[in-house]
């Protein structure tokens, strides 16, 4: 499948060199103060070298006021497409209707908007990711325990489609209960404040599920100091560096890897494809079917 990909990017690049065409397009993203997202505009920022683009990138941090002001200025600079990492799945859609509205498609990426048109949405399965730490921390618990989630900011699509998954899986086992549920918006500092205040009111918990590793690692601390490292299982979501040396060291129980590098590249590419055919190709894996 990469090679595909790389060969049809290929051919696309040498058919809008013959023609003289360069593409300049916006990359908004949420925040660049998460290893994640800093992983996913360096995947884009490659992905645009090889392709012969420019990619003009924004940092939102985390305020959708500013990310629709960054959005608008895109739109005034006439760029030919913009890429959205949204804040906020709803505050997002003013922008992408106000692009919309100035004939400039838009891709989302990792998060979705919840209004608007998109040309392409790139992302993982959120809800496939919660249920596998559902069913991961089930599994550690033997099915019975008290359980505490950390949420991410509320209105992405990320936070509510991860958080669907872990309740989804865990709800099969009536022997594990979830005892709190509170946001710390993918930040590590708030998952610190936050996760002290839940052991404040449920010391005896059992497992954490944080729905980033931001989150998961700031909650780490809290155990640490409060002595009960080792007795809590900690379960993050993207596997940035410091949460994989944090399960190395037995410290986290396990992350849920995504791939934000390939997201931005494919988001880049995916741009690039639409802009020069006007249309996005999604290859399907084939299967041969055979008389067994």
């Amino acid at each position: 499948m990469k090679k595909v990909l790389v060969l049809f990017s290929l051919l696309l690049l040498v058919s809008v060199f013959a023609l003289g065409a360069t593409y300049r397009i916006g990359l908004s993203l949420s925040t660049l103060n998460n290893p994640f997202f800093v992983t996913l505009r360096d995947g884009a920022l490659d992905m645009a070298g090889k392709l012969g683009v420019e990619v003009i990138v924004a940092d939102a941090q985390d305020n959708p006021a500013k990310q629709l002001s960054d959005i608008e200025d895109f739109i005034q600079q006439r760029l030919d497409l913009i890429i959205i990492n949204p804040t906020d799945s709803d505050a997002i859609v003013t922008a992408v209707e106000e692009a919309n509205d100035a004939g400039i498609p838009v891709i989302t990426v990792d998060r979705a908007s919840n209004g608007g048109k998109v040309v392409c949405h790139i992302a993982s399965d959120n809800v496939a990711g919660g249920r596998m730490a559902g069913e991961f921390v089930a599994k550690l618990l033997g099915g019975k325990g008290k359980v505490v989630e950390l949420e991410g900011i509320v209105g992405t699509s990320a936070a509510r489609d991860r958080g669907k998954g872990f309740e989804e899986a865990i709800a099969k086992y009536p022997g594990i209960k979830l005892v709190a549920k509170q946001t710390a918006n993918f930040n590590r500092a708030e998952g610190l404040i936050v996760m002290e205040n839940i052991l404040q009111a449920h010391p005896d918990i059992d497992a954490v599920f944080a729905q980033n590793d931001e989150m998961a690692l700031g909650a780490i601390e809290a155990i640490k100091a409060a002595g009960l490292l080792g007795k809590i299982y900690v379960v993050g979501f993207d596997a940035i560096d410091d949460a994989v040396e944090a399960v190395k060291k037995g410290e986290m129980a396990a992350t849920i890897a995504q791939q934000p590098y390939k997201m931005g590249e494919l988001a880049v590419l995916k741009a690039f494809e639409y802009l020069t055919t006007g249309s996005i190709y999604i290859p399907v894996d084939l299967k041969l079917v055979v008389n067994e």
